[in-house]
């Protein structure tokens, strides 16, 4: 959800990468939620962190303890953001409390990323294609 947010926010000026610490499929649930604030991120795949070891970025944002803690460590040019989001799925309960708990996260994504994306100055026109 995070990376959906962020190519939302930027109007696609950034190059967003994501992973997980424990990649599987997006949850459906991930995809529904995201839908209702109009962001499709249906074709967006599942990466393990360490797909992007040894790379440089200017941020890293992890939206997890877990991820926090295990995350590669990345040169010192890249700034590192922490912060502690429940994880939706572990939520049990029925759909529609399950969806509850991702409308919650996506919720609090979208407030953290966007006060990111303005504090950083990562707002305007897209780049002009490569």
């Amino acid at each position: 959800m995070a990376e959906g947010w962020l190519r939302a926010l930027t109007n696609g000026r950034l190059e967003v990468c994501s992973a997980g610490t424990h990649p599987g499929t997006v949850r459906a649930e991930a995809i529904v939620v995201m839908r209702e604030r109009g962001i499709d991120i249906s074709w967006h795949r599942s990466k393990h962190v360490d797909h992007f070891a040894g790379q440089t970025f200017d941020y890293v944002i992890t939206v997890c303890d877990n991820a926090n803690e295990t995350c590669p460590v990345f040169p010192a040019t890249t700034t590192r953001l922490h912060w502690s989001f429940p994880d939706p799925a572990a939520t049990t309960g029925d759909e529609e409390a399950r969806l509850a708990a991702f409308r919650t996260v996506r919720d609090a994504l979208e407030g953290a990323l966007a006060a990111f994306v303005q504090r950083e100055g990562l707002t305007g026109d897209p780049l002009p294609a490569r």
